[in-house]
């Protein structure tokens, strides 16, 4: 039976998401906006029947079992947290902090019978998926390096908000780059173990944002991970190395690029496509091309996160449609989603990004095993 969902969120990826929700059978039944205006313009449109700017309208709401949470970072973990001690099924966007993160990875500890997975849609792309099922079988052989590249216009709203702010979660890094930063991951079956970066923000003002007003998050990020540590590491002793290029300067087309690099070949995801090489090929093939199915590119959401969340939507039918209760939900079809174990290792890393651009050096990545003392400095 298919749980009825409540959205928080009224930006661009809530609204392919309904969509996308009701495409698969799901009863969208409730919205929530920042504002009572913003809320009741969307829930019109979309002609959701219960719309308010109350978050526990939509937490206590009884046909609500499945919360999709894609608001402001700052805004996550408070909603998450709450959501799961009701006993609702949460699908969310990634944390503000790594703190925040921690508080949700306890929350979903308590309550493992709930769903809880941060719903970073490009681990569903069949692209990512065909990618991991080739990495396995020695398509490249001994993995050696992965390059990740993403160019695209600016992230910034249209007028000034939580996207200006870097303490806010704002930010190439936080915003795009921790979700690659998860798909690597995922990918390699490895994590990072030390981080190099540098972050810049070249546009701090502009026709929307000036006066006393400046960006401070960053529309240009690079880094390095160096991978080892847990999982089942595909790559070779000395660890896999990773590069990640993202900048928000560059009108035209969107350019998302993937690649895995070993011993013997290469495999390389464009956008939603997957191509590949083997060493002693004359020309690289086509693997995947892409299977549309959930529309055309829409305005601030890149087509292959639109692919992937629709993608990731029919996962989550699956995993809800045989059961006999609506609250309750089988771990397959969901499988290779990130968890809120996963959202806390990304945030780390994140972090870890972001002191190294301020130091110039290498920095560690260490999860976070227990919340740190609030009053550490009394």
């Amino acid at each position: 039976m298919l749980p009825g969902v409540g959205v928080f969120g009224t930006g661009s990826t809530a609204r392919v998401l309904v969509p996308l929700l009701r495409g698969e059978g799901f009863e969208v039944r409730a919205l929530w906006g920042r504002s009572e205006e913003e809320a009741r313009s969307l829930a019109q449109e979309l002609g959701i029947p219960f719309h308010t700017s109350q978050s526990d309208d939509v937490l206590l709401h009884p046909d609500v079992d499945l919360v999709c949470i894609y608001i402001s970072p700052p805004l996550t973990r408070q909603i998450a947290v709450k959501a799961l001690g009701i006993g609702k099924n949460v699908v969310c966007e990634k944390a503000a902090t790594a703190v925040d993160a921690f508080k949700m990875v306890t929350a979903a500890r308590y309550y493992p019978q709930l769903l809880s997975i941060v719903g970073n849609a490009l681990r569903f792309l069949p692209a990512f998926v065909a990618m991991r099922q080739l990495l396995a079988e020695g398509y490249v052989g001994e993995l050696q390096v992965c390059d990740a590249r993403v160019y695209g216009p600016s992230l910034l709203d249209q007028s000034y908000g939580w996207t200006c702010e870097e303490l806010m979660g704002g930010g190439g890094l936080h915003t795009v780059g921790s979700t690659l930063v998860d798909l690597l991951s995922h990918l390699t079956g490895a994590r990072a173990i030390r981080v190099h970066g540098l972050l810049r923000t070249f546009v701090r003002q502009n026709g929307a944002i000036r006066g006393i007003r400046r960006v401070t998050s960053d529309d240009f990020c690079f880094f390095q991970m160096l991978m080892g540590g847990s999982g089942s590491g595909r790559g070779t002793g000395s660890g896999v190395c990773c590069t990640v290029t993202l900048n928000f300067n560059m009108p035209g087309a969107f350019v998302h690029e993937v690649m895995v690099v070993g011993s013997a070949g290469r495999l390389i995801a464009r956008g939603t496509e997957l191509y590949g090489q083997r060493n002693g090929g004359n020309r690289e093939e086509l693997l995947l091309g892409d299977s549309g199915g959930t529309g055309q590119e829409v305005k601030d959401v890149p087509l292959p996160h639109l692919r992937g969340l629709g993608s990731m939507v029919k996962a989550l039918k699956d995993a809800f449609q045989a059961q006999e209760e609506r609250r309750s939900w089988a771990r397959g079809p969901v499988a290779m989603a990130s968890t809120f174990e996963d959202g806390l290792y990304v945030q780390t890393v994140v972090e870890a990004v972001k002191r190294s651009s301020h130091s110039g050096e290498w920095e560690s990545v260490e999860v976070m095993t227990q919340e740190p003392d609030p009053n550490q400095n009394l």
